[in-house]
């Protein structure tokens, strides 16, 4: 039977997750580890500071106080037993886009991530709304997406960066991962002991919609699949910066 791990970075209360799982369960036994509460913006932070709690809600789903990373970690490392280790992991899906430069800070793409790390494919799905989020579609191309990688099997260290436009789909695209145009916006306010505090946020100019990219693709109305991997080696810059004299100077190594 296949197995099936789930998780995300909006916590495990999540709709997109409860949707994704209903529609999974069609393909096999799914297995829920998420954390217990909203994670977005973790990225591929391991909690080392601190003990995690693991709380088994049934025989199927586990909360964890910590980020998607932890709970993959804990996932197929503790919870799952080495012999139902799972054929896939799941990530979303996301309440939101994880486009372009935006797929470094997601959690739900960095569940996937360490989930491809250690051995196991990894999808992430994320809906591209900002409201009314009906996620009856996504769920639906999450399972297509799904049986393809458990048929066809993903390159070693790949996994799949799934973005769903809103409204009506025209289809499907692979593409590359595009640039995001924005600033961070801080704003700063004052708690009730008078004490300061800080407000992160963005403001966006525009976005590379360049052909090709993920921007460009769910603004046509299309689904961006685009390949990532963990190794961020950028191979093209390889041969240039090998020509920096100083790097192979020994006298540099030996200045006091």
């Amino acid at each position: 039977m296949t197995r099936i791990l789930l998780t995300n970075d909006d916590g495990i209360h999540s709709d997109g997750l409860h949707k994704l799982e209903e529609a999974l369960r069609e393909l096999g036994d799914v297995y829920v580890v998420a954390p217990a509460s909203e994670m977005s913006g973790a990225s591929h932070s391991l909690t080392l500071a601190r003990p995690l709690r693991i709380r088994q809600l049934d025989d199927r789903h586990w909360a964890i106080d910590g980020t998607p990373t932890d709970c993959v970690t804990l996932a197929l490392n503790k919870i799952l037993p080495k012999e139902e280790h799972p054929d896939i992991c799941v990530s979303g899906i996301n309440h939101g886009g994880n486009l372009g430069d935006d797929a470094t800070y997601s959690g739900t793409v960095a569940g996937a991530l360490e989930a491809t790390i250690l051995g196991v494919p990894g999808i992430a799905l994320s809906l591209v709304a900002r409201d009314n989020f009906d996620f009856k579609e996504s769920a639906m191309i999450a399972v297509a997406a799904a049986r393809k990688v458990l048929e066809e099997g993903l390159p070693e260290g790949t996994l799949l960066n799934i973005n769903i436009p809103p409204g009506e789909i025209k289809g499907v695209k692979v593409t590359r991962q595009g640039i995001k145009n924005a600033r961070p916006v801080i704003t700063e306010h004052i708690d009730p002991r008078g004490k300061p505090y800080f407000w992160i946020g963005e403001e966006y100019f525009s976005t590379n919609s360049a052909e090709g990219t993920d921007y460009h693709a769910v603004e046509l109305g299309y689904v961006s699949v685009t390949p990532l991997r963990s190794d961020m080696t950028d191979h093209q810059a390889l041969t240039a910066i090998e020509t920096w004299n100083y790097l192979r100077d020994s006298e540099l190594l030996h200045k006091s």
